[in-house]
């Protein structure tokens, strides 16, 4: 009888022991469960953009001898803005929403250099400023995303821009892709060895980031994402850029690196996107202007994202706007230009960052949330496979024993 108690304790004690490892198997989805109700909540971060001026040195020897130009850059100039939330927000029946992008932005003299009456020597400013200023005050979109509500792994992917669900711009249906979502936030829990998509109506084309590293940021881990030196590279170097090559004579026959032609979404200005200093781009640009040194740490773009949430918590969108100039009849102040150049105008770093209250309440409400359940998780997996072991190995020894005794 007493033999018999005793393996049956040890087979409930393994019982309990299967049940605890269970149950904290099953925290994992429930937690899951708990932190998608957290990340529909919506951060608030503070963001300013800068400009840097790349005014012309020497415009008198440009205009007269067709000399190169020599470039200093004149800045900062800030203008402070918050993020605000989404505008006009339509949810439809397909599990879609519907919302503008609200953009407003107050010049901060105080981080500035000089005043916004402030003046520079640059080719065409006027078509230049109306180009870095046209989203002042005004909307973006709209947009219309897909909520997650029927698949999570969806939320926030663009379905459509402008009400379209492909760009108009390059004749290509692989370059008009409306690919990801606005960048502000991505599915959670992220793959870092997977890229990141998003669409960028600043240069009128989908781009993706790939993983960098991992840090603390004001106590949360992110992923650093970046973008990668083929988004902007020659066709020649990646294929995939071929329909954004519009110009042979100037891009020297679609060999040149490190630009984007947007013409064909600015109403034929010829503009010009690329990164500062033209970071990553052909030797010959820096040859063609003197005066730039681009340097990856403080010219390169970047996302640092939540993995968990897929909230995006702080960034930096640096851009370039260029125009392009070259020899003409019929503009006399460049009859003594011999080629084409891609001149850079302004240079523009869009930074956003967590401020600290929604950093604490990110904590409070996600990260601790997490940590704990992990450690219950943990603490039940643990202490039940435990039991469940050794009430295993005890009920062998005792039926051992017991068949031993009987055969004595």
């Amino acid at each position: 009888m007493g033999c018999c108690n005793a393996r049956c304790g040890l087979i409930t004690g393994a019982v309990f022991g299967a049940v605890l490892a269970i149950l904290g198997g099953v925290l994992i989805p429930l937690g899951n469960l708990v932190i998608e109700g957290t990340v529909k909540k919506e951060a608030v971060i503070e963001n300013g953009t800068t400009f840097w001026f790349l005014t012309v040195n020497n415009p008198q020897a440009v205009i007269k001898d067709g000399a190169t130009p020599v470039v200093i850059e004149r800045g900062p100039f800030t203008y402070k803005t918050r993020f605000l939330p989404k505008h006009n927000i339509t949810f439809n029946p397909n599990h879609t929403a519907s919302f503008l992008l609200p953009t407003i932005a107050t010049f901060e003299p105080n981080m500035s250099v000089g005043t916004e009456d402030e003046e520079v020597v640059v080719l065409n400013l006027a078509v230049a400023v109306s180009e870095c200023h046209s989203t002042n005050g005004t909307y973006d979109g709209p947009y219309n995303v897909f909520t997650g509500k029927d698949d999570i792994a969806k939320v926030a992917t663009i379905e459509s821009y402008k009400g379209e669900r492909e760009l108009p711009y390059w004749n290509d249906t692989f370059c008009n892709m409306i690919n990801g979502t606005d960048a502000s936030s991505f599915a959670p829990f992220v793959d870092k060895k997977k890229p990141l998509y998003f669409f960028s109506s600043d240069i009128c084309r989908s781009v993706s980031a790939s993983y960098m590293r991992s840090y603390p940021l004001k106590g949360i881990t992110v992923y650093r994402y970046s973008l990668l030196h083929s988004t902007l590279a020659s066709p020649v170097d990646n294929p995939e850029n071929h329909c954004y090559c519009r110009d042979r004579e100037v891009t020297k026959n679609c060999t040149l690196a490190g630009v984007l032609d947007i013409s064909t979404c600015q109403m034929g200005k010829p503009i010009y996107i690329s990164l500062p200093h033209f970071l990553f781009a052909s030797p010959l640009l820096r040859e063609q202007v003197q005066g730039l040194s681009p340097n990856e740490e403080h010219h390169e773009t970047f996302l640092d994202v939540e993995p968990t949430t897929g909230f995006t918590l702080n960034f930096a969108k640096r851009i370039q706007i260029n125009m392009m100039y070259g020899p003409s009849k019929v503009i006399t102040v460049l009859k003594k230009v011999k080629n084409y150049t891609i001149f850079p105008i302004v240079w523009m770093n869009e930074t956003a960052s967590l401020d600290d209250a929604t950093a604490d309440m990110l904590k409070e409400e996600l990260v601790s949330r997490i940590q704990l359940l992990a450690t219950v998780q943990q603490a039940l997996l643990g202490a039940g496979v435990a039991i469940f072991i050794v009430c295993l190995i005890s009920y062998c020894c005792v039926r051992r024993n017991t068949n031993q005794g009987k055969q004595a």
